[in-house]
């Protein structure tokens, strides 16, 4: 009998059976210091304490042994159903049994701030209302009788150091777990038991009846003592969400459910002590089933900062946006005066990337990366970003800030020196440098806008030596950049790229050009997979990677932007419903979509995919208001 070899099989499906849950089915909860990942079955898989971007504490997203904590009903895995409270990162969850009805309650609680934060210290201003540092969650029974289990089971330092479980004072309402340094204190009024690295209980409650559990990290392990508290608790989190949720501007419009599910998840995504916002929430997460394609996005990219400003600002979250921009202000730059690509969400610039290879990864897809080795990589559209962010702002807000203005000049000066050099592009390329029409196109976008802020501080000379630099490089891309009438990704190839649409999304051109609209619709026609976008064909591509990649959302939120800048907006309106129809459960997106399973894939959730679709829903619904007035 023979067999094919390893290098024979077909490629792995995002579809394949597996014991770890659809990325997509996750929901996702934070308190902006940190976020928690919940699989339909109830258990926490994902989260990382006390922040972000520090070792997880249940890793099971990344090995189905690094830790998990759950609570539900007994020996069941699917729920009834789940929603967010509305207006909230809370999740509750209905549980149908043979026996009867519950409801779970969870949620990263936030409430008054009482002091201080030692946990994890702001350099912002502290709100009056910050987090608790505690996941507290409540099982409430609606109808007969349900046999409810509490397993706690964390692995600490991404799943290497089993806990230490010891009852406090020999109370079995209340443990500590131990490992890698650091303590989590569970409480509840379950009756618990330590069973080598984990902890459980049972309990058969009646209708009407309410337990409660709270796994603790803050100063001191606070964690509520009674289930009233715990529901209090609940309560104020959710009124917490709302109260933010009441300052945003939503339109009345058929997406307003959707926008405002991408506001609550950049806002989730947003690091409260330093205004910094996370790229997503997790690591590792494949964008090729099986692949190697797999990064850790738990850090802060500037490319992003513009997108972050415009979804903002468009919400009036004009507070959010400040804080962000203070957090740029802050960031220490090269030795030229550059930007790095990212930093750490505390302004940290070494993030050198490191595997853990006793990881199985998310259905086997390996290496598990922490940190990100692209950290250090020139990427010449940095500039852009920034100072875009920076008019932005400038515009929204009727002033420059004096702190800012020095960052201006050395971004601008920065881009002036290095347009003309390649550099690894928007996608962090890890093959040899080249001249991307992308990064050359956000020099042209750092020196127009470097240009503009120079006008409204009324520097003249500045405004005018930046104007003519943009004017060079515009002529430089239109003269090496276009073939055949369309922006090709770099100047020694005609393949297209999916950032190319940012000519509209940025203005480079004009809306009735030509060649803007031959790359709108080459795009749309070449560059697309039952019509949603690649970022680029990887085999006409020399990224440092094998394998293929799925459509990247934010690609297909671009080409809705653009559509709609070149007036093809039926085409627009299309794709978004489109894009609409693709959202996880509870309304979130991954980086990816695999349109041969209909599985999201890479990190998640992904906030550049949330704040491109605040951009094209904006861009569409704007020019429906606009029509209505004519």
């Amino acid at each position: 009998m023979t067999t094919a070899s390893d290098d024979d099989a077909p490629p792995q499906s995002a579809a394949a059976p597996s014991p770890f849950p659809p990325i997509a089915d996750y929901a996702f909860l934070s308190n902006c210091h940190t976020g928690a990942l919940i699989a339909p079955d109830g258990s926490v898989d994902w989260l990382c304490v006390p922040r972000f971007d520090s070792p997880s504490v249940f890793g099971s997203l990344l090995d189905r042994e690094a830790g998990m904590f759950r609570i539900g009903p007994f020996g069941l895995n699917v729920p009834a159903s789940r929603q967010y409270e509305p207006g909230s990162n809370t999740i509750s969850v209905v549980w149908n049994t043979p026996t009867g009805w519950v409801t779970v309650r969870s949620a990263l609680t936030m409430g008054p701030s009482r002091g201080e934060d030692t946990v994890t210290p702001h350099t912002r201003p502290p709100a009056d209302e910050d987090a608790d540092h505690m996941l507290v969650r409540t099982v409430t029974c609606l109808d007969g009788t349900v046999e409810v289990e509490l397993v706690c089971e964390p692995v600490f330092d991404y799943g290497r150091t089993p806990a230490e479980w010891v009852l406090v004072d020999g109370d079995r309402h209340t443990a500590d777990a131990s490992g890698a340094g650091r303590t989590l204190r569970l409480r509840t009024d379950m009756a618990l038991g330590i069973e080598g690295g984990r902890v459980r209980a049972r309990h058969v409650l009646e209708k009407g009846e309410t337990l409660y559990c709270a796994l603790s990290w803050a100063a001191g392990l606070a964690a509520p003592e009674t289930t009233e508290e715990a529901v209090a608790q609940l309560d104020a989190t959710s009124a917490f969400w709302r109260r933010w949720f009441s300052h945003a501007r939503f339109p009345d419009h058929r997406w307003r459910e959707a926008i405002q599910r991408s506001a609550l998840t950049i806002k989730g995504l947003t690091y409260m002590p330093t205004g910094a916002t996370v790229a997503a929430l997790t690591t590792s997460l494949p964008e090729t089933p099986g692949g190697e394609r797999n990064w850790d996005y738990r850090y802060t990219w500037m490319r992003d900062s513009t997108f972050t400003l415009q979804a903002l600002h468009y919400l009036n979250l004009d507070w959010e946006a400040d804080e962000f921009m203070q957090f740029v202000a802050d960031l220490e730059s090269n030795g030229d005066g550059a930007l790095q690509i990212m930093y750490g969400i505390d302004g940290t610039r070494d993030l050198t990337e490191s595997t853990r290879d006793d990881l199985s990864g998310y259905a086997g897809a390996r290496p598990v990366r922490i940190g990100n080795g692209a950290f250090d990589q020139r990427q010449n559209d940095v500039f852009g970003a920034v100072l875009d962010s920076i008019l932005l702002h400038t515009v929204r807000s009727k002033r420059l800030p004096r702190r800012l203005w020095p960052l201006v000049q050395q971004q601008a000066t920065c881009a002036s020196a290095v347009w003309r050099n390649p550099d690894q592009g928007i996608w962090e390329a890890r093959g040899a440098p080249q001249h991307y029409v992308s990064s050359k196109l956000m020099c042209w976008v750092a020196l127009d806008r470097a240009s503009k802020i120079a006008g409204i501080r009324g520097d003249r000379s500045a405004g005018e030596t930046w104007r003519a630099t943009a004017e060079e490089i515009r002529a430089d891309i239109l003269e090496h950049g276009v073939k055949n009438g369309v922006l090709r990704q770099h100047y020694d190839t005609e393949a297209l790229d999916a950032s190319t649409l940012l000519a509209a999304v940025f203005g480079f051109l004009p809306r009735g050009d030509e060649r803007l609209r031959a790359t709108v619709d080459a795009i749309a026609n070449d560059l697309t997979e039952d019509g949603f976008v690649l970022r680029y064909r990887t085999g006409e591509t020399d990224d440092g990677l094998s394998g293929k990649e799925g459509s990247f959302l934010i690609c297909s939120f671009w080409l809705v932007s653009a559509l709609t800048v070149v007036e093809q907006v039926q085409e627009a309106t299309d794709l978004m419903e489109r894009l609409l129809s693709v959202s996880s459960p509870l309304g979130l997106y991954a980086e990816e979509f695999d349109t041969s399973t209909g599985r999201h894939l890479g990190n998640f959730p992904q906030a550049f995919s949330h704040l491109a679709l605040i951009e094209a829903a904006g861009r569409i619904i704007l020019h429906e208001r606009m029509r209505e007035l004519m």
